[in-house]
């Protein structure tokens, strides 16, 4: 037995009957519906940023592909400082983690 939903149109204040849009100003009332569309644009907008992030690396990525070898040089440098500093970073959080450890 199916029930019957009844829908006041937040925009004109008309009541509907099971419809996902108002019969009298057309606005998309169903809260399913609007669920789905929010859905569909949240993966939508990953799928941009992900595609964002691999067409524009860094600026380290970007000159280790360089044509020029010095641009390509510096490009490593960078990395290599980038790495550096990442490895001395995390050593010293895992120091800071066994001494609070006791």
């Amino acid at each position: 037995m199916a029930t019957k939903r009844m829908v006041k149109c937040p925009n004109c204040g008309v009541f509907n009957t099971n419809k996902e849009y108002c019969t009298n100003c057309n606005t998309l009332i169903s809260h399913k519906k609007k669920r789905e569309i929010r859905a569909e644009a949240g993966k939508e907008k990953r799928v941009k940023e992900a595609i964002y992030e691999k067409e524009n690396p860094n600026l380290a990525e970007r000159l280790k592909k360089h044509p020029n070898i010095f641009y390509k040089m510096a490009g490593w440098i960078l990395y290599s400082a980038i790495l550096v500093v990442s490895t001395i970073g995390a050593g010293l959080a895992w120091f800071i983690a066994m001494v609070a450890a006791g």
